[in-house]
């Protein structure tokens, strides 16, 4: 009875929370060939523009189908030749017009203006992906340098250790800026990378970041391709500055962007996955934060299994074999009463895992998707978070195994 009330209360609240923001917009479905074209003949090739649903849904599964058995070429790149490091005031770039958020970005520009907030120091560099948006181009991560850890003397021989942190679809600039400073106590640097078409990368005709996910899949898929590029190219940076010991962090979508990068990037020895899925598609189709965007894949015909399959391309499912090849120690979280990521998604990510022995840790959150950022459930999963992190890194840094 008590368990069935608190399943009744903690589905009413992440109902009420995935609701609140009034600025969701329902987009056509585009197929977003274009964006697509200079990598897969397929997607170069005439098409017929929505005028044929079902012949374009049968191109974008071959154009996926091309792209997956030729993704070490899709998710490679060049190393940025323009890393540098800009000193700015930190801003909020909020994504939602809820009053309180709006008095919140007000009061920030007001402290930056009166000298009362300190600058900061972000990374910059030229993505190696280009899309047709010059301030998506310009990648952005906020630098936290860690000094030596607080609980240990500084040692000699202790390899520099460093985090990639991906927050959420839609985060503002501020979004787990706390754990970089936390895992920074643990004497690890952090990177706070922001995702394609989010805070200061967000194109000025978005109130949003719903290029980043929305109805045109190829320009879905190319930001999956730019986010896991960005990662990997920040780690190219942070071993030129002399680290040498590598983990990432993702949360939600930044989940998925983390597990496709890890897939291809050996260097990621320690992943966090904060909510995760094996099919992207799925996602879209069955979660509450993503019905205006499932909305306009039913006004075309298309059904669940259809819009699975062309996202095959940013589905971590679609990389689990490569993800189990090279050696690492993942931590998954999940939430029973997640109607953003729903559960039977999650726990399909553990039996994938159980499959490919995979090393992990998983931890449960007795709340939702977004009510994990409430109060007690975000200290819950920060706990998850430190300690895993901690816990990781020290063994890497001992030289020890990470899987005895």
């Amino acid at each position: 009875m008590l368990s069935r009330l608190y399943a009744k209360w903690m589905y009413a609240w992440e109902t009420a929370l995935t609701t609140r923001d009034t600025n969701r917009i329902v987009r056509p479905l585009e197929w977003g060939f274009d964006w697509l074209q200079d990598f897969s003949p397929l997607a170069a090739q005439p098409h017929s523009n929505g005028a044929h649903v079902a012949d374009d849904y049968a191109r974008m599964i071959a154009v996926n189908a091309d792209i997956v058995a030729r993704a070490d070429e899709f998710f490679g790149y060049k190393t940025p030749a323009d890393f540098r490091l800009e000193a700015r005031h930190p801003q909020l770039f909020p994504t939602n017009v809820r009053p309180e958020t709006l008095q919140e970005d007000a009061e920030i520009k007001r402290q930056a203006e009166t000298g009362e907030l300190e600058e900061a120091q972000f990374l910059r560099f030229t993505s190696p992906v280009l899309t047709r948006f010059p301030e998506n181009d310009t990648v952005n991560a906020r630098w936290y340098p860690a000094r030596p850890p607080l609980d240990s003397k500084p040692q000699n021989g202790k390899p520099r250790q460093a985090m990639i942190v991906m927050p959420q679809w839609n985060a503002d600039a501020f979004s787990h800026n706390a754990l970089c400073t936390l895992f920074n106590r643990f004497g690890i640097s952090c990177l706070r990378l922001s995702k394609p078409y989010h805070d200061i990368r967000r194109p000025a005709e978005l109130e949003r970041s719903d290029y980043a996910v929305s109805a045109n899949v190829g320009r879905t898929t190319e930001a999956c391709r730019q986010a896991v590029v960005d990662i990997r190219s920040s780690i190219d940076w942070l071993e030129q500055q002399g680290y040498e010991q590598f983990g990432v962090l993702g949360t939600s979508l930044g989940s998925c962007y983390a597990f496709i990068a890890a897939a291809f990037e050996p260097r990621l020895q320690v992943c966090a996955f904060n909510h995760a899925s094996t099919w992207f598609g799925d996602v879209v189709w069955a979660g509450q934060s993503t019905r205006h965007i499932r909305a306009a894949f039913e006004q075309s015909g298309l059904n669940q299994d259809q819009v699975r399959q062309i996202f095959s391309i940013v589905s971590p499912m679609s990389y689990m074999e490569r993800f189990a090849a090279h050696p690492k120690r993942s931590l998954v979280i999940h939430a029973n009463y997640d109607l953003t990521f729903p559960l039977e998604y999650s726990l399909d990510v553990l039996k994938n895992f159980d499959r490919l022995k995979i090393n992990y840790v998983s931890k449960v959150l007795p709340c939702g998707h977004y009510t994990t950022g409430e109060t007690p459930f975000k200290y819950l999963d920060g706990w998850y978070l430190g300690h895993f992190i901690y816990s990781s890194f020290k063994r890497l840094g001992e030289r020890a195994p990470l899987f005895s």
